[in-house]
C-alpha cells in the first residue's frame, strides 16, 4: 500500500466533532512493513491548507513573491490577488484576520492610493477597495 500523494485530496480532520478542540496526531504508520508508532505528534499551521491554498503559496514562493505572478496564476485582479494573500497569510497566524465590515477594506487607503498612482490597480479597483 501506498501513501497518499502531498497534493492527495484526503486530509485529516483539524478539529474533533464532539467538542472542537483542535484534534493532534497520535499514529504513524509505515504502509509497507506495517510498523505503527503511537504518541502525540506535533503538527504545522500549513497542514490546515487546502489544496488551493497550498498552490497559491507554492506559486507565490517559486515566483519569489511575485503578486504579480500570483495574479495571474490565480486570473483574477490585483487586489482581489492581495486580499487572498492576506487572507491565507491570516490563516497561517502572520497577520490578524480582517475586520468584518472594514472601515476602508483589507488595504489601507493611502496604499489603494499608491497603487493605483502607480498602475497597479485601475480606478474601478481602487474605488472598489475603498468602499468594501
Amino acid at each position: 500500500m501506498t501513501p497518499p500523494a502531498a497534493d492527495s485530496p484526503h486530509r485529516p480532520p483539524r478539529q474533533c466533532p464532539v467538542c472542537t478542540h483542535e484534534l493532534v496526531i497520535t499514529g504513524l504508520g509505515c504502509p509497507e512493513c506495517g510498523t505503527g508508532i503511537s504518541g502525540a505528534f506535533g503538527s504545522s499551521p500549513y497542514d490546515a491548507l487546502n489544496a488551493d491554498e497550498l498552490e497559491m503559496l507554492r506559486v507565490f514562493l517559486v515566483s519569489r513573491g511575485n503578486m504579480r505572478d500570483l495574479e495571474r496564476h490565480l486570473g483574477v485582479s490585483y487586489p482581489t490577488t492581495r486580499a487572498r494573500f492576506a487572507d491565507l497569510l491570516a490563516k497561517l497566524g502572520f497577520e490578524d484576520p480582517a475586520p468584518a465590515g472594514g472601515g476602508g477594506g483589507r488595504a489601507g487607503s493611502e496604499e489603494v492610493l499608491a497603487d493605483l498612482a502607480a498602475g497597479r490597480i485601475s480606478v474601478d479597483e481602487a474605488e472598489a477597495l475603498l468602499t468594501e
